[in-house]
């Protein structure tokens, strides 16, 4: 169920269509070549989706820095994914605590 979460956010925070059922090392592989063609043919909408992921732009440059002749798909795409589950977890953390508010005191 996480994976398909993780695939609809992706999908939707990035105009993509990757398949819902899919493994999670397909999805990561789909997303790399995603990643890769916007480096060759589009690199502002990348810097775009990026921004609008909210990447930490700070960490992005320090592994690309340490990890010279890497492929910068495959740190990106980690990156996207690192933070979209790091949002999908703070959504179902704060999903929670709204179950355990009475609804007198919820605004």
């Amino acid at each position: 169920m996480e994976e398909q979460t993780l695939i609809e956010t992706i999908n939707s925070e990035m105009g993509l269509a990757l398949p819902l059922h899919t493994t999670f090392e397909e999805m990561r592989e789909q997303l790399q070549a995603a990643v890769n063609l916007l480096i060759e043919t589009d690199f502002q909408q990348l810097v775009n989706i990026l921004y609008r992921v909210d990447v930490n732009e700070r960490k992005l440059k320090y592994l690309l820095q340490e990890n010279v002749g890497a492929d910068a798909a495959v740190i990106i795409a980690d990156l996207i994914i690192e933070r979209q589950m790091e949002k999908i977890k703070t959504r179902k953390q704060y999903s929670r605590q709204d179950d355990n508010i009475s609804d007198g005191e919820k605004w």
